[in-house]
């Protein structure tokens, strides 16, 4: 029987790659401390802090497939030595935000990468974790640069906003979408993948992209999807900011909206994920499958990204006098 570890396996990711593992009939074990939730059913928890020393002192004979979800160097460098000489396969899920440039539209996996100064910043952690997995894995490596993952339980709550936004009605903010552009993974699409590029050897670096759509298209089918017939009130950069409206995610933003100099950021080109077996479901139904979860948390929770209905209310305001 094919034996599969995911390093994590209780988050949101690393869940569901998991379950899709156990699903082809794997026998899926999680190495993580348990505390972000439990195992699918059908998987092993083998409960241990990766931080801590002799952390894998229970995982025990060789792998076919080991799956790293993170990027800190501290959990990559160790793991990789602990289990890098007994796994025929390593898939480490990176990011697209791992390269140096965001202004080249339909750019593919040869372009010039972040040089590293940083490690505590994402990019320049997620470059060293891909440095670090090439040296000790080579070619038995998966670099899987995922985009932005979107999809039923998104922690970062920012493609779920506009949706479950335009779900209450009213009157909407919004950037003007014109030169701006949205490109997704739903999770189920990105875990189904990894699994199965997993399993059938795939190497390499990889965009796990999902298509480039504009973001008037987005915006669409989030009116659509949500039956939103209220008015989308759309402002310029220069106003937005001056509202003190902040780019892309946070507190007091309006998420998925990039600077106008990062034309290339959401336009990556997902050939090699396609040519090795990628697939993707159409995006309304992952606004749709967006929208039900929101509406399952609830549509007026606290939100990790977006406006609160007071500052949008009283930006609303401001720009109307």
């Amino acid at each position: 029987m094919r034996r599969v570890l995911i390093l994590g396996g209780t988050g949101w990711l690393g869940h569901r790659i998991a379950a899709a593992a156990v699903a082809e009939g794997a026998e899926v074990a999680c190495l993580a401390r348990g505390e972000s939730g439990d195992v699918p059913v059908g998987a092993r928890l083998i409960a241990a802090d990766r931080r801590e020393p002799g952390a894998y002192e229970g995982v025990g004979g060789e792998w076919d497939e080991v799956v790293e979800v993170s990027y800190s160097p501290d959990l990559v460098e160790p793991a990789l030595k602990a289990l890098g000489p007994r796994t025929a396969h390593w898939t480490l899920v990176s990011t697209i935000s791992v390269y140096a440039t965001a202004d080249e539209p339909n750019a593919d996996e040869s372009a010039t990468l972040v040089e590293p100064t940083d490690p505590s910043a994402y990019a320049d952690a997620k470059v060293l974790a891909e440095r670090a997995s090439t040296l000790h894995v080579g070619d038995r490596l998966l670099i899987a640069r995922a985009g932005l993952i979107v999809g039923p339980g998104d922690p970062s709550d920012r493609f779920g906003y506009w949706p479950a936004r335009l779900s209450r009605g009213g009157a909407v903010l919004a950037p003007n979408p014109a030169g701006r552009y949205v490109q997704v993974i739903d999770v189920d699409d990105l875990a189904t993948w990894i699994e199965r590029a997993g399993r059938q050897g795939v190497v390499g670096p990889i965009h796990a992209v999902g298509e480039s759509h504009t973001m008037s298209e987005y915006f669409k089918a989030a009116r659509e999807v949500s039956d939103f017939e209220g008015e989308l009130v759309t402002l310029e950069d220069d106003a937005l900011l001056a509202e003190g409206v902040q780019y892309w995610a946070g507190p007091r933003s309006l998420p998925l909206w990039p600077p106008a100099d990062a034309t290339g950021f959401a336009q990556r080109s997902n050939a090699a994920f396609r040519a090795a077996g990628g697939s993707l479901r159409p995006l309304a139904e992952t606004v749709a499958r967006s929208l039900a979860d929101e509406r399952e948390r609830g549509v007026d929770r606290q939100r990790r990204a977006g406006l609160e209905a007071s500052e949008e209310a009283e930006t609303l305001a401001d720009v109307a006098r």
